[in-house]
């Protein structure tokens, strides 16, 4: 039996990472007859992208799917996983797994998206107060400056110190659940660095900016 609890955390890990690989900015964009997202834009395979498509339904659809499969392989491991001794270290690096699987998708040739929306649905399933205040920073920064990879960016920096401010003083800290959430964030630093540059040259597409396919 301790062999077989040893092998559930990998089992739950690698289906996290097949639930990640669903790129639904593609699957919704087929589905609703629009233009595959990686041929205009940013060519970025998300929920901003699409959105540029005009279609704000779209938009809305794929950022759900997006959070929600990252959310949902999380909060399977809390419903289900004590028994098999998976806890708070295996919801994050499962979490960690399905944002992978957003970014460097199998079933898209790995070339996924940045996984803002996947990021989000991992930390309110580990921490819905953590997934909140990543959110309102979001927001925030959005509703000021107008550009979603600044707003990433930020909320990026945000997690990890509010996981250590938060569940760190509040309640205890998860040295794997803050070893995982750094290194989504990051990731989701390192798939903006182009953006980064954009943004520094003050090239940077604003939001609501609508692309021509």
């Amino acid at each position: 039996m301790d062999s077989l609890q040893s092998f559930f955390p990998l089992v739950a890990t690698l289906a996290g990472y097949l639930t990640g690989s669903l790129s639904f900015a593609v699957i919704v964009s087929r589905v609703m007859g629009l233009n595959d997202p990686r041929t205009f834009g940013s060519k970025n395979p998300g929920a901003t992208n699409v959105l540029r498509s005009g279609n704000k339904t779209a938009a809305i659809v794929t950022l759900l799917l997006d959070a929600a499969k990252g959310w949902l392989p999380v909060m399977l491991v809390s419903w289900y996983g004590k028994p098999y001794a998976m806890e708070e270290g295996t919801m994050a690096l499962v979490g960690l797994a399905a944002f992978v699987g957003h970014l460097y998708p199998v079933f898209f040739k790995f070339v996924g998206g940045k996984g803002v929306a996947t990021a989000l649905g991992v930390l309110l399933g580990i921490n819905w107060v953590l997934g909140l205040a990543a959110a309102i920073t979001w927001a925030l920064m959005a509703y000021f400056f107008r550009y979603s990879s600044l707003a990433s960016i930020t909320a990026a920096v945000v997690a990890p110190v509010s996981y250590i401010f938060g569940d760190g003083v509040v309640w205890y800290l998860n040295k794997g659940a803050l070893l995982s959430i750094s290194v989504m964030s990051l990731l989701l630093i390192y798939r903006h660095a182009e953006n980064i540059g954009r943004l520094l040259k003050g090239t940077e597409s604003r939001l609501g900016k609508k692309s021509q396919p």
